[in-house]
């Protein structure tokens, strides 16, 4: 029987990541915006850093044929140059995996960090391949100036269904803000690793969740085409 993991997690992290892939494919942003070099993008209200990033994917994808047809490599390089800056996967991967972080070796950490990164930017890239006709609409927000942890609303809009609420969590770092989790319909994506990820750790430690996410990883560079 398939783990937990590949089941639950999975699943969930499609639709979620579906739904964050319309982030940067969107047909337009509820507010136009232009692109801001990321240097600039230390200073950017939570807020506006989601609606930037989704801004210049979509512009990077709209100006290059490959991206639109789902050239794989080239939509990890865009994923991995234009979003993945902006997500905090350290802190991603320590909630995730909750109380086994603990007991994870500097080694073991490492480890978890690399292959959960890697398995969240394939399974990211492959959804964004499949997003044509979506829109995201910026939901209104608000904060304290002494906010460091903040949550910022969107709806994505498809041109035929019903709109999905995505959410996303935010931290404020020396570096500006990063995301750290994403909530999808009311579940977050952290939430349902952490479930699945304890599952795994109560199997085969820390290092049976490391090799889950490695074998993982494999069968997604396979599915891709990649060797």
């Amino acid at each position: 029987m398939e783990s937990p993991m590949k089941m639950s997690s999975s699943q969930v992290l499609r639709s979620a990541m579906m739904a964050l892939a319309s982030l940067g494919m969107v047909v337009a942003v509820a507010r136009p915006a232009l692109a801001a070099e990321p240097a600039s993008r230390s200073s950017m209200a939570p807020d506006a850093l989601v609606e930037s990033v989704s801004t210049e994917v979509l512009d990077s994808i709209k100006s290059d044929p490959a991206l639109h047809k789902g050239d794989f490599d080239k939509l990890q390089k865009l994923i991995d140059d234009k979003v993945a800056p902006y997500v905090d996967f350290d802190r991603m991967t320590r909630l995730s995996v909750g109380p086994g972080w603990r007991n994870a070796t500097p080694e073991q950490r490492q480890a978890l960090i690399r292959e959960f990164r890697t398995y969240v930017l394939r399974t990211y890239s492959g959804a964004l391949s499949k997003v044509t006709d979506h829109q995201v609409k910026m939901r209104p927000f608000k904060m304290q100036d002494a906010d460091t942890d903040v949550m910022v609303r969107t709806q994505v809009v498809p041109s035929a269904g019903d709109p999905i609420q995505l959410d996303y969590r935010l931290e404020k770092t020396d570096s500006g803000w990063k995301i750290y989790d994403v909530t999808i319909l009311g579940v977050s994506m952290v939430g349902t690793f952490r479930n699945a990820f304890a599952s795994e750790v109560n199997q085969g430690g820390v290092d049976g969740l490391i090799k889950a996410l490695a074998d993982r990883n494999k069968q997604l560079a396979t599915s891709n085409g990649k060797s």
